[in-house]
């Protein structure tokens, strides 16, 4: 009874029995007995909620929000339907995936009663109904599944959840909203296994990436080598850049091929042994027969 209705019952009681009191006490039972009629007539709906009525077993009427009034004992409230969004939990223990990998999923569904006559007539319990088709559903979406995409894509398996169990409530005047798949657990063993996999999957991919470059390597030298082929000078500017490069700290010694220092520019030979415009002396260059 809502605080409305049990106000009006209680003032039509206090009224009948002052009636009693200070009128006719035989006025008091027929004041008393409107008291009980107001509190069995008088209904008042929440914004959210939709009241089905049967009138002598038949569907007389579904109101909504605000006052309305039944006929005692031949109209009857049958259901009161909650139209606001609610959420169910359900799993699935144990599930088998199309590559007979056992999980355990946890998920959620979103929905709402959008036809208040249907959910009250078409079916007993509709809320346990939801329960049991999503379980359903989850478990032939596993077994659709394999194990890399249920992990991998869960926005997908959320979606085709979603549209099944919508598909399934509809006639029961219920949509649903949105299906959330919160977990995915799978065996330790098989946890362990996939970690090793996917170490030796990103230790080839390393390998791989290692040897392209050493291709890619290989390959500059083989041009640079048709390129000091075909032009000579080049590769005695490349000996001169190399010889430069290891003259540069003070007091070293280098020992060069006799070969290698007649084939330089002789005045590069001048310039190596002998002294830099500071004075500075030049590492000791020797020739080696």
């Amino acid at each position: 009874m809502n605080p409305i209705t049990f106000l009006l019952s209680v003032l039509c009681a206090a009224a009948g029995v002052a009636v009693g009191i200070w009128v006719n006490p035989y006025f008091a039972p027929p004041v008393l007995i409107v008291a009980v009629l107001v509190a069995l007539s008088v209904k008042v709906a929440n914004t959210w909620e939709k009241y089905v009525i049967l009138r002598v077993g038949k569907l007389h009427s579904v109101h909504g929000a605000g006052f309305f009034l039944i006929v005692p004992f031949i109209d009857v409230v049958v259901a009161v339907i909650d139209e606001r969004i609610q959420t169910t939990a359900f799993n699935a223990e144990q599930a088998l995936t199309r590559d007979t990998v056992p999980v355990n999923v946890d998920a959620i569904v979103f929905w709402r009663v959008f036809d208040a006559q249907k959910a009250a007539l078409e079916i007993t319990d509709y809320q346990q109904a939801i329960d049991r088709v999503a379980q359903t559903s989850l478990r032939e979406m596993i077994g659709d599944s394999v194990l890399a995409t249920l992990l991998s894509d869960r926005r997908a398996a959320d979606t085709h959840l979603r549209d099944e169990i919508a598909r399934k409530t509809a006639d029961w005047g219920i949509t649903v909203s949105a299906v959330e798949i919160r977990d995915v657990a799978i065996p330790v063993a098989l946890q362990d296994a996939m970690s090793r996999q996917a170490q030796a999957e990103r230790e080839m991919q390393a390998r791989v990436i290692l040897g392209a470059a050493e291709a890619r390597v290989a390959s500059q030298f083989v041009e640079a080598s048709e390129i000091y082929e075909n032009h000579p000078a080049a590769l005695q500017l490349r000996a001169m850049n190399i010889i430069y490069e290891t003259t540069k700290e003070r007091g070293a010694t280098i020992l060069i091929p006799s070969a290698m220092i007649d084939s330089l520019n002789p005045a590069l030979t001048v310039a190596l042994t002998g002294q830099t415009p500071s004075g500075d002396p030049k590492p000791h260059i020797k020739s080696a027969a």
